[in-house]
């Protein structure tokens, strides 16, 4: 038998295999006999405490009493006393003499010695913390006294441990004892264990053993006793030597000194009830016990007074022991909030306490309760945790989010309040990035469509700017489909100017995202369009994000085509006349006087290359940068790339701008005639020209005279098309067309005799009604013939 209790225990110091409790360090101070240890438990690894006492055979007298306490303290429970776990008690053999040890489990508490050096408080706030922790053991002993008629016989600082939160928790119940006051004519022994307290905390009825008269006096007598020897102990630092030096009174507070001299009065019956204690003392009445106090019986309050408190909350969290508000107040108002008890006004004070935790313990703490709150149904609740998400938002976790805080979240989208589904916006910012690419796709740009069409135009401009700073968490196929049609299609054409103004940002934003055909046939169409428009911020910002998207142009085609550049200035114009800076303005006055939609289907328009001017060319005017614009193969061949089907809203208006240029008029019909100038010798030459007679078959000849019955703007914006004919460099010799218009007949061209001469390559029609000066074929008349036959036949 001996020889399997050895192997069982295997010293207090490394744990015992029968108990379900590892054995770590321990306490440099415990109470009486008895030795205090930090543990943890083998299933979980959660923290513990393990007392231990020990004796030479199962009949010593401290073990007996041992057993008492630990008897005691499992059948009675209050939330200011030693929560008691588990217990064992072990026979081993040490040295050959058979030895028993008591072991006994609780909640991870520590010595009130080692946690007030701990805390090294000072001034006010220890008095504070004082206060309530005297309060809690006031209560303690009130219970035992008033509620249980029992009594300890033993409080004292060494009776005293403090739990993780700060607590004060009575415990040392080996001398606890039922009070025998019914049997006032027995003078037998009360206190059976009373020999284990220390004659320094005994009081003079207890000194002398006058049974009789205990038995006669309140229950509370002995313990109030007590209660001032705790007091005089907490406030000296040091521990009390003799009953006489419980008269220094230097050390007591001046509001608890009336009530501490009562509590030691030297007739048991005048001692001062510890529930009077409680009640009437001014002590405890500071801020920190009425906080933590209206935070125990929070359920009781009504609506009004949890408001007012919890407003004024986070400020009077300033002024109380950090330490004392991480500890226990933080994790009372968590579970207020978790379990519903506290109203919205606590979420600001819970996420102010927890600014002051560190990210680990402010995970552990916190996080859990935010979390919990999102599935929460009340309105004001979920608007203070997306007020305050960037107080948190970073220490979520993706998998968090995305699985439990996004789809409360989301809700808030389709809100019937404005103000909330704004907020919802608004904390995407920061969700965002910790979200999946099917929860992109599945579901939140789908809100996102549909928050750009919103009846609020503040919620439209935000949806614009969020989109443009979540662009690079999409990926490359919900970019193509997405961005360009949010920013053009819908955030350029919003009639908010700050709406435009943000789809214009939001463009040059995510720029490195489009290729070069998207920037050239639809975001430069659509922002030249803002250059003119009515608000000054959005055509300033459009004007430099032209800049911006013509740079990007240039660059490419500089990086690209350089052989290609250089042909093509070899080819191209010698020279510009003098009027080079009227081109430019002329040119710049058609874009600027035309609409979105008539800038929208470059890609389907041939291009042509225009040559960079000499430095000569002008002496009045600046001289133009030198422009390259692609040729048909790089705009009309490149296939725009096509967008995979998506239900998130975006999807169905692809290509959407160029059916509506389709069908808008070609824009020219506004433009104002150039005002006359003194022409040039290369302008009178071809004026001179066309005044020279020019002889024409008949058929022609009856042509011009119609073309001349039109409108003089019309005629005039002809005759501006086909006046740099003459002009114009030679047609480059490549394979495919470089005009921009599709090609017409003499017949059709009035201008003919004095054009530039055909280009020697074979051109590439265009596509069907792009050219402006194209003209619908005329219907044959033989299907007519025929038909006369056979109805004559």
């Amino acid at each position: 038998m001996f020889k399997f209790l050895k192997e069982v225990v295997a010293g207090s110091g490394t744990g015992l295999k029968d108990l379900p409790y590892n054995i770590g360090e321990p306490y440099a101070s415990a109470w009486g006999s008895w030795l205090h240890f930090r543990g943890t438990s083998k299933d979980d690894g959660s923290p513990v405490s393990i007392f231990s006492l020990s004796g030479s055979n199962a009949q010593d007298g401290h073990l007996a009493a041992g057993r008492n306490g630990v008897k005691r303290l499992r059948t009675v429970r209050h939330p200011n006393i030693l929560s008691f776990l588990h217990s064992t008690e072990v026979e081993t053999v040490d040295a050959g003499s058979p030895k028993v040890t008591i072991y006994m489990v609780t909640e991870p508490v520590m010595p009130l010695s080692d946690k007030i050096k701990e805390l090294g408080l000072e001034g006010t706030q220890r008095d504070e913390y004082y206060a309530w922790g005297l309060h809690q053991i006031a209560k303690a002993v009130s219970f035992l006294n008033n509620d249980c008629k029992l009594v300890h016989a033993y409080v004292c600082l060494a009776s005293v441990v403090v739990t993780q939160t700060l607590d004060w928790k009575l415990h040392a119940f080996d001398v606890l004892s039922e009070f025998d006051g019914n049997n006032e004519a027995s003078s037998g022994q009360m206190l059976q264990y009373a020999w284990l307290v220390g004659a320094q905390y005994k009081p003079m009825e207890l000194a002398k053993s006058d049974w009789a008269g205990i038995k006669k006096s309140p229950p509370w007598a002995i313990d109030s006793w007590g209660m001032g020897c705790l007091i005089y102990e907490l406030f000296s630092g040091l521990k009390l030597g003799k009953t006489e030096e419980l008269r220094n009174t230097v050390f007591i507070p001046k509001s608890l000194l009336p009530d501490y001299q009562r509590l030691l009065s030297s007739t048991p019956s005048r001692r001062l009830n510890t529930s009077k204690l409680i009640e009437n003392s001014e002590y405890f009445q500071n801020k920190l016990v009425d906080t933590i106090h209206f935070m125990e019986i929070l359920s009781l309050k009504d609506s009004v007074e949890k408001d007012t408190f919890f407003r004024k909350l986070p400020n009077l969290s300033e002024q109380l022991p950090q330490q004392i508000v991480l500890k226990k107040l933080l994790p009372l108002l968590a579970s207020a909030l978790e379990y519903g008890s506290a109203s919205a006004p606590a979420l600001t004070a819970l996420l102010k306490m927890g600014s002051a935790l560190s990210s680990e313990e402010f995970c552990v703490k916190v996080l859990p309760t935010l979390v919990k709150l999102f599935s929460s149904n009340d309105r004001a609740i979920r608007v203070g945790l997306l007020q305050h998400i960037n107080q948190y938002g970073e220490s979520l976790s993706a998998q968090v989010v995305d699985e439990q805080v996004y789809p409360h979240v989301a809700t808030g989208f389709s809100d019937t309040s404005a103000f909330l589904r704004e907020l919802t916006l608004k904390s995407m910012l920061i969700l965002a990035p910790k979200l999946s690419q099917r929860t992109f796709s599945g579901s939140l740009l789908k809100h996102l469509s549909k928050l750009q069409v919103d009846e609020e135009p503040a919620i439209r401009t935000n949806t614009t700017i969020l989109l443009g700073n979540i662009a690079n968490y999409l990926n490359e196929g919900t970019r193509k489909r997405v961005l360009i049609n949010a920013f053009t299609v819908r955030a350029l054409r919003d009639t908010f100017p700050p709406a435009r103004g943000a789809g214009i940002m939001a463009l040059c934003a995510t720029s490195s995202y489009y290729d070069i055909t998207e920037i050239a046939t639809r975001i430069l169409p659509n922002v030249v369009v803002l250059t003119i428009d009515p608000d000054n911020d959005v055509r300033s910002k459009a004007f430099q994000a032209v800049d911006q998207f013509l740079q990007m142009a240039k660059q490419y085609y500089e990086k690209t085509n350089t052989a290609e550049a250089t042909e093509g200035t070899s080819m191209g114009i010698s020279s510009i006349p003098e009027n080079a800076g009227l081109l430019g303005w002329a040119m710049s006055s058609l874009t600027l006087k035309g609409k979105p939609s008539d800038h929208a289907p470059v890609s389907s328009v041939s291009s042509t290359a225009l040559t960079p001017a000499p430095a000569n060319a002008s002496s009045d005017t600046p001289p133009t940068a030198p422009l390259r614009v692609r040729s048909a193969p790089d705009f009309a061949e490149q296939p725009v790339p096509t967008s995979p089907t998506s239900t998130d809203g975006w999807g169905e208006m692809e290509n959407g701008l160029d059916e509506e240029c389709e069908n808008d008029k070609d824009g020219w019909d506004d433009l104002e005639p150039l005002e006359e100038t003194k022409p040039t010798p290369a302008l009178a030459n071809i004026q001179a020209a066309q005044r020279r007679p020019v002889s024409q078959p008949v058929s022609q000849t009856k042509l011009a005279t119609s073309l001349q019955s039109k409108s003089t703007s019309k005629l005039r914006k002809d005759e501006d098309d086909d006046l740099w004919g003459s002009i114009a460099a030679p047609a480059p010799k490549t394979s495919k067309s470089l005009n921009l218009k599709s090609s017409v007949t003499d017949d059709d061209d009035p201008w003919a005799a004095i054009a530039a001469p055909a280009p020697t390559t074979k051109a590439k029609p265009l596509s069907a009604g792009r050219g402006r000066s194209a003209k619908p074929a005329a219907p044959k008349l033989g299907a007519q013939r025929l038909n006369r036959t056979s109805s004559g036949t």
